[in-house]
């Protein structure tokens, strides 16, 4: 079955374009021009991903967004935004966007991103049962978290601490955070990043990452204490407690 996309942008000529590149590259589309249209087709018919342009008369993209998130609905959602600047990113991400994109934008670069979100999105596949009769013995306890520079996370229900204090993260942050713990004390560059949360290198042009990782750093970073997540300039990014030593941290 082809994947459902609903569209809103009030910019007749961009939607329009828009919903026949989407539909020839196989998605069924519904495309409208508000957000009070958007929230109701998306309470009417739940797609599998929803693309949101934020500056939208009355009901704009974000609101949606936030009203969306609101009634616990996890449908990934694409923004298509303007703004550059990255208060405004901050602010699509703070209202529940999963990623966005900037205007103009290149259509190739909206599959991508679509597909991304799709594959996230996506059940992992079911455990084989096991033969009737074979017992299958619980996991231990502790093979289930992963641990790294007092952080504690919990794959399978997708939660995560800092000591004791749960962190309220979004898918997106919540992979890119597992990729760091796994990989605590080792240089991630960009390229590996991008490839391994969103499946494609949105080039060194890009600011996704830095959002991102901004936007993390907001929710892990407590006073007095040191901080996580280190900058190493022209590389990437690294998960260890303190600065120091052989990391440049540029923040």
């Amino acid at each position: 079955m082809p994947h459902t996309v609903l569209l809103a942008e009030d910019d007749r000529a961009i939607r329009n374009a828009l919903e026949r590149a989407l539909t020839l590259e196989g998605y069924r589309v519904t495309a409208v021009a508000d957000g009070v249209e958007a929230l109701a087709q998306a309470h009417r018919s739940r797609p599998d991903v929803l693309v949101l342009d934020v500056m939208m008369p009355g009901v704009d993209g974000l609101q949606v967004c936030r009203v969306l998130r609101a009634e616990g609905d996890r449908t990934p959602v694409l923004i298509l935004t303007a703004l550059v600047e990255t208060a405004d990113r901050i602010a699509g991400l703070d209202a529940g966007a999963d990623d966005y994109v900037v205007k103009p934008f290149d259509v190739e670069e909206v599959f991508a991103r679509l597909r991304a979100l799709l594959r996230r999105a996506a059940p992992a596949p079911a455990e084989p049962e096991p033969a009737a009769a074979q017992e299958a013995e619980p996991p231990a306890p502790t093979g289930r978290f992963l641990e790294a520079a007092g952080l504690r996370m919990d794959p399978q229900a997708r939660r995560a601490w800092r000591g004791d204090r749960e962190l309220e993260l979004t898918r997106t942050e919540f992979e890119l955070l597992e990729l760091l713990v796994r990989n605590a004390g080792v240089v991630l560059d960009h390229s590996t990043i991008y490839d391994r949360i969103w499946g494609y290198d949105f080039g060194p042009g890009s600011k996704n990452l830095a959002v991102y990782v901004g936007y993390l750093r907001r929710k892990l970073d407590e006073p007095g204490a040191p901080q996580l997540i280190h900058t190493v300039r022209g590389v990437g990014y690294v998960l260890r407690e303190g600065c120091g030593g052989r990391f440049a941290d540029t923040t």
